[in-house]
């Protein structure tokens, strides 16, 4: 018997010549999309932030400013904190931060993180410091801080790059941000209200709305001796009540959440400043 083939007629043979073609050319030509750069964590700076507690959290005199002022005469030292800045990733960022920790406190025109409480404490996630607003009595960062300039980070899509991926990382407080709103409306109003992760896990939630821009270096049993203080915490009815209150628009609900996490004894940074390295690549020596 003669073998039988199979004949394919030549307008049939084009169509499939010219789909072959026309896959083999998409493929081709579909390449994977290039990946963004990754952040340059260079640590160009190294600053210090020493804390201390106090054992009452309200103070007697609501007057005065915690900036200007020792906030008790009982307090005890739990140790420094060294941070390591990412300039290269960052640059307005790192250089308001440095200036938060180098001015004086005593100058009418600056502002300085010294002498300022860790207002907000979220166990097994990070603290919240650098909160500015009016009220002496719970003693924030002095308002309208004076001759900072705009930070443009901000707005860069790239700042947003580094993860909250592990304990120990600072971060500046953008959708985490509680200042006053009366402050914010302040023309000359400059954000330098910041957050510093205290695991032990990663905080997802905070990525893409905070700017990482830098790291512990030293001292992370001092951030996770922070993290362990007790903070304000409302029973589950009150949490009910709050939700009820704030959907039927109840403004004193919002006001009353800005009294839970916050925590039940003063913890301050009672002193700050830069740390000047030779090498950038070595440790620093603490002064």
């Amino acid at each position: 018997m003669a073998s039988s083939s199979i004949i394919i007629p030549p307008f049939l043979s084009a169509s499939i010549n010219r789909r072959n073609l026309l896959l083999s050319t998409t493929i081709a030509t579909v390449s994977p999309s290039p990946q963004p750069p990754s952040p340059d964590v260079t640590i160009t700076d190294r600053v210090f932030l020493d804390f201390s507690l106090c054992p009452t959290y309200f103070r007697s005199d609501p007057s005065a400013t915690l900036s200007s002022t020792t906030p008790c005469s009982d307090s005890t030292p739990l140790g420094r904190v060294v941070l390591g800045l990412y300039g290269r990733h960052v640059p307005l960022t790192v250089s308001t931060f440095k200036l938060m920790c180098t001015s004086s406190s005593s100058s009418s025109s600056s502002t300085s993180y010294k002498n300022t409480p860790i207002h907000k404490i979220f166990p097994g996630q990070f603290f919240l410091a650098g909160r500015q607003g009016l009220r002496r009595d719970t003693a924030e960062v002095g308002p309208l801080l004076k001759n900072l300039p705009r930070n443009t980070d901000v707005v860069n899509s790239k700042s947003f790059l580094i993860p909250h991926a592990r304990p120990g990382l600072v971060s500046l407080c953008l959708s985490e941000n509680d200042d006053d709103d009366e402050t914010r409306l302040d023309p000359e109003y400059r954000n330098v209200e910041f957050l510093i992760t205290t695991g032990p896990g990663p905080c997802p939630q905070l990525d893409g709305g905070n700017i990482v821009f830098g790291t512990v270096l030293e001292g992370l049993d001092v951030v996770t001796s922070i993290a362990a203080v007790p903070t304000f915490k409302p029973s589950e009815k009150i949490r009910q009540f709050n939700d009820f209150a704030e959907f039927l628009g109840d403004e004193r609900a919002q006001n009353a959440r800005s009294l839970w996490n916050r925590p039940l004894k003063t913890v301050f940074i009672s002193d700050c400043g830069e740390l000047k390295v030779t090498k950038p690549s070595l440790s620093p020596s603490l002064p």
